[in-house]
């Protein structure tokens, strides 16, 4: 695996100065697998190079002798030297540019994945930080850029490099007057390329930050469309996306006319060589020392010279585009996750389902503490409810007791071991969430209950959404269990997504933990029950937290626990809490008070 250096968590990665020879490092890392085809291709570029400079000689040769003495004989060896050298450099040209695609898409595809597989290692922190937009944008975008970059433009720039050298010294062997003649433009030109290198690529750099903004923008809008048009706030998103887009014109204008005037510039230093080695030339010959088939090579030459001059000008506004791509992507690729795979992990052969939180400590933000000293002990088998009010730290007990966060602060240790010392995948096994509101992907109800693992059978597939009672409700969509959902299950209710969720658990972890999140909080009745049906055969004999809304769903817990401000102020049994005349009492008479009220109103409507 390769691992830039100094990685570091997302925060330190932002500040980090990324420079041209790292973001060359980087390349280099996923070229090395190709050293031998890179050799080819720079031996095949040499030739090609050697050959490119034949004609004009040819052309000197043939002017000065043959014709000169007028011996057309003698321009048929000439000739047939200088078409063959035409078409060698053809074909060979042909060779190493396909061969550098090849080299560079396959270089690119182990980026992509190499990328992909880094943003799978990062936990929730990192994806509660950065928009999906600009996580997409560097997949998908900024790789783009760097595609242009290793199979064009890097040959192009090498080539046209290892040309101008080649002319140049061609030139000073021929005639070294006639060439401080022709290369007097470059000191001009070299300053306008260091003047607009920085420009070029500071725009550049600004206008891909914007690509990622308009992705973030629009992913947020699209998937929040049902609150936009509830609330009316078209006219607003418009107007916010008008000033992105108008941004982002603006920008590509910017672009636009610095790389003009650049290449502006270049053309016209091209223009006045050209006519002081024509008049130069002209005085050498007059003067006796140069030759008229010198003259003429040297015209050849540097018209030839400015051509890769022009190719680097041409190439340089997306060298300094792939450059600023690169960058962010070399800053992703520094982000090293928070939470890391133990370096020796516990083996885990089995599941009693035994927890402890002890003296648990958690923050999301410094000086903000969400959990506050959890002292806890959940016996195996136990089935066990969280109430509280929004923000007591519910769904972060839960959180970290799958590790998709670490405390801060004390430890917590499932089987006697503590989350850290297990590996990721073990964990994964041992601890089953069920979220508020599960996701399902583009696919057939199976797909989404096996999650694309063809290891799992259709018996044991169809076994778990029997003990969820999801079952009854998938066979009756067209297809069954091959009914092809919408993105995020959109042809599916919000409890029969919940049922999908609970067989999928059970699918995955027959034997961990099960954390519930809110599961029936969204639904009605009816569903609940089935919920309730499919919980009460899924609990058995299994550990089990339920964070719950609905104070009824809960009746049947071993324990309750409530929090409040971040600590568990309460413990017991619904009987035993209500006794208490605490907190859950409070909140019990609330919610059923409130629900009281809500079935008079109905009753009297109906009355009326």
């Amino acid at each position: 695996m390769i691992r830039p250096p100094n990685a570091a968590p997302a925060e330190a990665a932002a500040t980090v100065k990324i420079t041209d020879r790292y973001l060359l490092w980087m390349l280099g890392q996923f070229l090395r697998p190709y050293w031998r085809q890179l050799i080819i291709v720079f031996t095949l570029l040499l030739i090609v190079t050697g050959l490119s400079l034949l004609p004009p000689y040819l052309i000197q040769l043939a002017v000065d002798d043959p014709i000169t003495r007028g011996d057309l004989s003698g321009l048929i060896p000439l000739g047939v030297i200088y078409f063959s050298s035409i078409l060698l450099v053809f074909a060979l040209r042909f060779a190493y540019l396909y061969l550098l695609q090849t080299v560079g898409q396959s270089a690119l595809l182990n980026l992509r994945q190499r990328l992909f597989e880094h943003i799978l290692r990062q936990d929730m922190r990192y994806f509660n930080t950065t928009p999906v937009g600009q996580i997409v944008a560097r997949l998908s975008n900024d790789v783009e850029a760097l595609t242009e970059l290793v199979s064009t433009s890097f040959i192009m720039v090498v080539s046209s490099l290892v040309l101008l050298v080649s002319i140049v010294i061609t030139m000073f062997v021929i005639n070294w007057q006639l060439a401080l003649i022709a290369l007097a433009v470059l000191p001009v030109m070299t300053a306008a390329t260091a003047f607009f290198r920085n420009q070029i690529r500071r725009t550049s750099s600004f206008l891909h930050r914007l690509v990622a903004d308009t992705l973030a923008f629009l992913n947020e809008q699209f998937n929040g469309m049902l609150v936009v048009q509830l609330f009316g706030r078209q006219q607003l998103s418009f107007q916010e996306f008008e000033s992105l887009n108008s941004t982002r014109r603006d920008t590509h204008m910017r672009l636009r006319d610095q790389y003009t005037v650049y290449a502006s510039i270049l053309q016209l230093m091209t223009a006045i060589g050209l006519g002081m080695v024509l008049y130069g030339g002209g005085s050498g010959v007059l003067a006796g020392w140069a030759t008229l088939g010198t003259l003429i090579a040297f015209i050849q030459y540097q018209q030839r010279s400015f051509d890769p001059i022009l190719n680097l000008a041409e190439q340089f506004a997306q060298i300094q585009t792939a450059l600023a791509a690169g960058e962010r992507i070399a800053r992703m690729l520094r982000v090293e996750p928070t939470l890391t795979e133990p370096e020796q992990p516990t083996p885990i052969t089995a599941v009693r389902g035994d927890v402890r939180f002890e003296g648990v400590h958690f923050h999301y933000e410094e000086g903000a503490p969400v959990l506050r000293g959890i002292d806890l002990h959940i016996p195996s088998g136990q089935f066990v409810a969280i109430v509280g009010a929004t923000g007591a730290g519910k769904t972060s007990l839960a959180g970290l007791l799958a590790r998709f966060y670490d405390v801060v602060k004390g430890r917590i240790l499932i089987d006697g071991v503590d989350v850290r010392q297990i590996a990721f995948g073990d964990l994964r096994r041992m601890v089953a969430v069920v979220p508020q509101s599960p996701y399902c992907f583009n696919g057939t109800v199976a797909d989404n209950l096996r999650l694309f693992n063809p290891k799992i059978t259709d018996a044991q597939m169809r076994a778990a959404a029997e003990v969820a009672c999801a079952a009854p409700f998938i066979e009756r969509l067209a297809g069954g269990y091959d009914h092809v959902l919408l993105p995020g299950g959109g042809n599916l209710s919000q409890g029969q997504r919940q049922l999908l969720a609970l067989a999928r658990a059970l699918l995955h972890s027959p034997e961990g933990i099960l954390v519930l999140d809110e599961a029936t909080s969204n639904i009605d009745s009816e569903t609940e029950e089935l919920i309730q049906q499919g919980l009460r055969q899924m609990l058995r004999e299994r550990t089990s937290l339920v964070i719950a809304h609905r104070l009824s769903t809960i009746r049947e817990a071993d324990r309750i626990l409530v929090m409040k401000g971040g600590r568990i102020v309460e413990d017991g049994t619904h009987a035993e809490l209500l006794a208490r005349d605490g907190v859950y009492t409070a909140l019990h008479q609330r919610q059923f008070a409130a629900a009281d009220d809500a079935a008079a109103e109905d009753a009297a409507q109906v009355n009326a």
